[in-house]
């Protein structure tokens, strides 16, 4: 038996992608004990993965903290993994191998430098369906995917019969109206105006919840619906993903709980603009479907309550 290492910081939406990949290295490797390298807020998620042996804590220090550096590396050593796998992709881990595994190839540190194909540059490679490059990469290590192209978050969902009865919920379609304040573009400002055809449509029939991240609790003061939090808190990742896996119907900006609700299978569509394409970061799935147009600011609610209709049933 030996160890594996899976490399996979973040972020979100990211995280709920890689859980198909995970579950192939693990199937792969099933006599070895496989790790997580992850960072901060995914750690407790992380330890209810049915996949993985442990995690491990990368506080992501600057590099140019050689006390920190030192002791991460000297950490990891003491498992003697005999292959890693980065999913990451990132600079950061690109410097972790040339520090634990040099010279190492794509059948002892597979990534996408090391999978990559001979006849595209990285920036072309790049380009294709994130979870495309997760396929070829690790076919290229040796490895068969089965679950790659089709995530399976709910193993990442816990029990909120609590939370459920304090707001009495039932039937709900949960929107995620927010994004992170520099990716403004990603915004679509109709929210409101959506509630209100959804209301005049089916009354009482749904509640209309929206459940904000820490730094967005104040925001939820400008959208007519019910926050949901947890004795005044943000849901942790577990409890998000469970009240996003009981809605009727999901609708939201492109956001790392959206790519949450496409890997639970959940009825639901993301908004885009044009900062890249649902296309690119494969978030449609059978049930998750995402509407695409070069301005957000000029797709109207009566659009986006048409699909909602459209696809409720």
């Amino acid at each position: 038996m030996s160890n594996i290492l899976i490399i996979k910081h973040g972020s979100l939406g990211d995280i709920a992608q890689a859980s198909g990949a995970i579950q192939d290295i693990s199937d792969f490797h099933k006599d070895d004990k496989i790790y997580l390298l992850t960072s901060k807020p995914y750690i407790d998620l992380f330890k209810q993965n049915p996949h993985l042996e442990g995690t491990i804590l990368d506080k992501r220090l600057s590099r140019f903290n050689l006390i920190y550096l030192f002791n991460l590396m000297r950490k990891l050593k003491k498992y003697k993994f005999i292959k890693v796998f980065d999913l990451q992709n990132s600079s950061r881990s690109s410097f972790y191998k040339k520090i634990l595994f040099p010279n190492a190839g794509n059948l002892v540190w597979s990534s996408s430098e090391t999978t990559l194909p001979n006849d595209k540059s990285k920036v072309e490679f790049d380009k294709n369906p994130v979870l495309d490059r997760f396929k070829h990469q690790l076919e290229a290590s040796g490895v068969k995917t089965i679950k790659t192209m089709f995530p399976d978050f709910k193993w990442a969902c816990s029990n909120i019969d609590n939370i459920k009865k304090k707001f009495y919920l039932n039937k709900y379609i949960v929107l995620f109206p927010f994004c992170s304040p520099h990716l403004t573009i990603k915004k679509w400002p109709y929210y409101n105006e959506l509630i209100e055809l959804i209301k005049k449509k089916f009354e009482d029939e749904y509640q209309i919840v929206v459940a904000p991240g820490p730094k967005e609790i104040d925001m939820t003061k400008e959208i007519n619906a019910i926050t949901i939090l947890n004795q005044k808190n943000s849901l942790n990742i577990q409890e998000l993903a469970s009240l996003i896996k009981g809605s009727s119907f999901v609708i939201s900006n492109d956001t790392g709980p959206a790519h949450i609700s496409s890997h639970l299978g959940v009825k639901g569509v993301a908004l885009f603009g044009s900062h890249t394409t649902a296309y690119k970061v494969s978030i449609e799935r059978e049930n998750f479907k995402a509407i695409q147009v070069t301005d957000l600011n000029k797709l109207s609610p009566e659009k986006v309550f048409e699909y909602f209709l459209q696809s409720l049933n």
